[in-house]
């Protein structure tokens, strides 16, 4: 019977550790998830969803001259309204990830109208501060600057 009992703890420690195992890799590591949430942000704008936007930000996000979280809501609802189609390519992101915060640096294009053509476009130099916030990456600042 000691045997049996053994062999039984020898393939619960077996079965416990094989699922940590599976859990620690199904994790998404801190780039691929900065990535992630970067075409996030900029399918909701091309798809004109000013709630994507705004979810991706925490609460306390701070934009250039005290822009704030609902700042950036009605700013982009703004975009949207004045333009029918949006466009957002963004450049090779630089991404620097510390124990739950990073920073995502990129060059950002940016473009709208309503015909085929876009009517205005504007090249951006960006910088963002992330947090780990619950498991989920949120945007706590973004600073820009006209590039090109």
């Amino acid at each position: 019977m000691g045997q049996l009992a053994s062999g039984r703890a020898r393939a619960w420690f077996a079965a416990a550790a094989l699922a940590l195992l599976v859990l620690g890799c199904a994790r998404t590591p801190p780039e691929q998830a900065l990535r992630e949430a970067m075409a996030e942000l900029q399918q909701g704008i091309e798809a004109r969803d000013a709630g994507v936007v705004e979810e991706r930000l925490a609460e306390d996000f701070v934009g250039p001259e005290g822009l704030d979280r609902d700042g950036v809501r009605r700013m982009a609802a703004l975009q949207m309204m004045r333009h029918e189609k949006l466009g957002l390519t963004l450049g090779p992101l630089d991404i620097r990830v510390q124990e739950g915060h990073a920073t995502v640096r990129f060059t950002a294009a940016a473009t709208g109208g309503s015909g085929l053509l876009p009517d205005s476009a504007e090249v951006y130099e960006v910088e963002t501060g992330w947090r780990l916030e619950d498991g989920d990456w949120k945007m706590t600042s973004a600073s820009w600057k006209p590039g090109l």
